[in-house]
């Protein structure tokens, strides 16, 4: 075999890929990374009158980008947007799963029904997609890419300001989910990888940011920045295309350096 240029190895070109919570955010910014690089692109979030906004976007950049609407914390939801995608696309050759859920509160105060919310949507969902989307169409062809969505919360503890139990735990289930998968399907020739970002000024953390201060946040990373709106593309692609053939069971701090800082292992 002839060894591929760089450009070879990255091009997604007759790929497809399904992308949860792709309507804003790191999910968008991850969309336009697959897309760029030739890939078909299939998003979903629960509003569709967002999704219908990034579509948009991303076909006015050149790239063939659908929607579906569901909810990835309800099974029912989850297993159609496979099947849908499926039908609709022919292929799904790269899953992203990247919709999730926050809570803030104290430890001893958090409620039961705000863990269960975040558990399921950040780690159930999770598994229901990925079982189905590989029972139907990556098993059965021996090859796929999983990429799920982390985060540095999840190597370690917080400060003081942040209360977030609920996601801190689901994120680090996120990554031995990651590991484990990786190494049950590897004979499938599927890739299981994840991606742990650090503070991005998405929707999800903006509240978060504002409240302990942009300035003070960056400051606290080696690098003195947050994340920005292409500082994911790279990895995503890495993880989807032939470039990262070889890596699987792996995870990947996008933060600044901040976890460094911190301290994670």
């Amino acid at each position: 075999m002839t060894a591929r240029t760089t450009q070879q190895l990255f091009d997604l070109t007759g790929k497809t890929a399904l992308i949860t919570g792709g309507s804003r955010g790191l999910g968008l910014q991850m969309a336009h990374a697959l897309g760029e690089a030739g890939a078909r692109v299939m998003l979903s979030s629960r509003k569709a009158e967002d999704l219908e906004q990034a579509a948009a976007e991303l076909q006015a950049a050149g790239i063939d980008a659908r929607w579906i609407a569901a909810d990835c914390s309800k099974e029912e939801d989850t297993r159609r947007l496979a099947d849908e995608t499926l039908e609709r696309m022919g292929a799904i050759d790269i899953l992203v799963n990247n919709a999730g859920a926050s809570w803030g509160a104290a430890a001893e105060d958090h409620p039961v029904a705000a863990w269960d919310k975040v558990m399921n949507l950040n780690v159930r969902g999770y598994f229901i997609l990925a079982q189905q989307v590989a029972k139907s169409y990556m098993i059965p062809r021996k090859a796929g890419r999983i990429i799920n969505i982390a985060s540095i919360a999840g190597l370690n503890g917080n400060g003081p300001d942040m209360k977030t139990l609920a996601y801190n735990t689901s994120k680090t289930a996120v990554i031995g989910f990651t590991q484990t998968l990786a190494a049950e399907w590897g004979r499938y020739n599927i890739n299981v990888n994840a991606i742990c970002p650090g503070f991005f000024m998405t929707k999800l953390a903006a509240g978060l940011i504002k409240q302990l201060g942009e300035e003070k946040m960056a400051a606290a990373a080696p690098l003195n920045r947050l994340g920005d709106e292409e500082d994911l593309k790279g990895i995503t692609l890495l993880y989807a295309s032939d470039a990262g053939k070889h890596i699987t069971g792996q995870w990947l701090a996008v933060d600044g350096g901040v976890s460094v800082v911190l301290g994670a292992s």
